[in-house]
């Protein structure tokens, strides 16, 4: 029997950054992920599931285990405590104030379900992500800084989660002065040329033999009147395997597998499809993303399992080879 841990940091209790707007904003979309991921993990052959829970939260809608964390114990700590009496643990977190990735470093890899520390650690910095993939020749929206033809740009925190306080600006001295203002008052903040285009995002699946694109998803964004910059949900799978702009994506997810050593399990990847200039990395998700919520019934596999074997292939293979 395999035992595995299950935590979304929302639905366990955690806070953004103490921000009740933004917990209000994602505790709907993490409330999704875990009842997605818990009834992919309950058709999983000789897995027992323990979910972690809170008292301002609904249970899990199967039977499974659930654990709450003690009075005072930190996300990490849970975690940690966790881990140690299960065989794997999958979280699901924000990157925000290098959260994922100190929950990452308290557990054994052998047991962690997904990228490794380093990996988070990286692609929690907005900014650095795109200077490395840029340097490696991925298009991203650095590429369109000296633009002539660019009349917005975005400023938002730097390890952000989703849309929350990312805001639009018509000129670039206002994005400066918003970047200013910000980073002023303690926020680590990136400022890019808002590239045109269709927003993506793609589902990979990582291991060490590199990604796999699962799914291209369409992403919903909106920008009111004030600039403010809303995340309205994703359509997962919407471009066949014989689209022509497969072949595209699957070179953009192969550069960022390894370009980003460390990137396992599920990995979103959000990009642009410029009209001319083809796709545009935005960001890279070091976890589960909405995108996964309805995709193993699209695909028509269980990605659970799947992410649960390539995990303990990567392992061996570690294992095997020290």
């Amino acid at each position: 029997m395999k035992r595995v841990f299950l935590y979304e940091y929302l639905s366990a209790g955690g806070l953004v950054d103490g921000d009740e707007a933004a917990t209000n904003e994602l505790l709907a979309m993490g409330l999704a992920m875990r009842s997605a991921l818990e009834a992919d993990l309950r058709q999983v052959e000789d897995v027992v599931l323990t979910v972690a829970c809170s008292a301002r939260t609904p249970p899990p809608s199967t039977d499974a285990a659930t654990a709450l964390p003690m009075l005072g114990e930190t996300p990490w700590q849970f975690v940690a405590r966790q881990a140690d009496g299960h065989d794997f643990t999958w979280v699901v977190a924000p990157e925000t104030g290098g959260l994922l990735e100190r929950i990452s470093r308290g557990v054994d890899p052998a047991r962690w379900i997904g990228c490794d520390a380093d990996a988070i650690h990286l692609t929690t910095g907005k900014r650095a992500t795109l200077k490395r993939l840029s340097e490696q020749g991925v298009a991203t929206p650095l590429a369109f800084e000296h633009w002539p033809e660019i009349d917005r740009w975005v400023v938002k925190p730097d390890d952000g989660a989703g849309a929350v306080a990312t805001r639009l600006h018509t000129s670039q001295d206002e994005a400066w002065d918003d970047w200013a203002q910000r980073s002023r008052q303690g926020m680590a903040m990136s400022l890019e040329p808002w590239v045109v285009g269709e927003p993506m995002s793609l589902s990979l699946l990582c291991s060490e033999e590199g990604a796999e694109v699962l799914s291209v998803n369409r992403q919903h964004i909106l920008v009111d009147g004030d600039g403010v910059v809303r995340y309205e949900g994703v359509k997962p799978h919407i471009m066949s395997q014989a689209d022509p702009r497969m072949r595209t994506l699957r070179t953009m997810a192969s550069q960022v597998a390894r370009h980003i050593p460390g990137l396992r399990g599920f990995v979103g990847v959000d990009l642009v499809w410029h009209p001319q200039c083809g796709p545009v990395l935005i960001e890279v998700n070091p976890r589960v993303t909405c995108a996964y919520v309805g995709l193993s019934r699209a695909l028509g596999r269980h990605l659970a399992a799947d992410i649960i074997v390539a995990h303990q292939h990567d392992h061996r293979d570690a294992h095997a080879r020290h």
